[in-house]
């Protein structure tokens, strides 16, 4: 068998058994269960509200119990180990089944929600949240959300950290279900932090060597000094008289020279302009003489 096909026939089981424990020891409070398969057997970890409903008189009900296990999912040698929830508002499939029953027996869907996540967080939860959808009041299903403190809905922590518990109310008009959220007290998330005074840091402190900013504001640069040596002064030699006035000389000549240039051009371009001229009179001058010819020969 492939190793997906197996993973999936283990999850049906698992669902199917906690489905059978569910509706045997409602009355007990159940809370939940472990499944582990070992090679003595399977390992099977109960959590109720009353253990001694769960195990019986004489332990008559824990071996009725053991043998339909065996009959029914084909399990090899079950043990079974009851164990008693420490607090049963903080267990979400306890909360989820007193839920149900209360509104089986007609409660109001809203005076049952609030009272039970009242009570959810007065037993120290970190955060709650209870969800019923269905037909509610009417003939139109709804849904309602009851939502106390701090509540993860993805992730690794929805996953590891948040207890999740489901049950069904079967009412006149339908079945309502219920799905209860708790973060339990002392849950570690990833996202918590906490602030401790008079704390040692001077472990956690690298000094860095060298200068601080201060003094490095308020001194020289050593790196500026260290630059202008490197530097050599280089000696420009004075021009005489003689020499600048023949600078001066050479200059004023260029800029005739570019004079003479723009004139010339300037000069060149005038005669242009009136050949334009005087060929757009002499077109103007022939297109006036054949209209004239054209009125008198009509």
């Amino acid at each position: 068998m492939a190793d997906e096909l197996e993973f999936i026939e283990e999850g049906l089981q698992r669902s199917q058994i906690n489905e059978f424990f569910a509706e045997e020891l409602a009355r007990a409070g159940y809370g939940g269960m472990e499944v582990a398969h070992t090679p003595m057997g399977t390992q099977i970890v109960l959590e109720a509200e009353k253990p001694g409903m769960v195990i019986g008189k004489g332990g008559k009900n824990i071996r009725k119990i053991t043998t339909e296990l065996e009959d029914r999912f084909d399990l090899e040698d079950p043990q079974i180990d009851v164990q008693e929830v420490e607090e049963p508002d903080l267990n979400a499939q306890i909360v989820a089944d007193r839920l149900a029953n209360a509104l089986e027996r007609g409660w109001y869907f809203r005076k049952a929600g609030h009272t039970t996540i009242d009570r959810i967080m007065e037993a120290g939860a970190l955060g709650a949240e209870i969800v019923l959808s269905g037909k509610v009041t009417g003939a139109r299903s709804r849904v309602e959300k009851f939502n106390r403190g701090y509540i993860k809905h993805n992730g690794e922590p929805a996953e590891e950290i948040v207890d999740a518990g489901q049950a069904t109310a079967v009412m006149k008009l339908g079945t309502i279900g219920v799905d209860v959220k708790i973060i339990p007290p002392n849950a570690e998330l990833p996202d918590d932090f906490r602030i401790e005074e008079d704390a040692d840091i001077s472990d956690l402190v690298v000094e860095e060597e060298g200068e601080s900013v201060e003094e490095l504001l308020e001194g020289k640069p050593e790196d500026a000094d260290a630059g202008a040596e490197d530097f050599e002064e280089v000696e420009t030699p004075e021009e005489t008289p003689a020499e600048a006035a023949e600078i001066e000389e050479e200059l004023l000549e260029e800029e005739e020279v570019v004079e003479d240039e723009e004139s010339e051009d300037a000069e060149g371009s005038a005669p242009e302009i009136d050949d334009v001229e005087e060929d757009a009179e002499e077109e103007a001058e022939a297109l006036l003489d054949e209209m004239d010819e054209e009125v008198d020969e009509e």
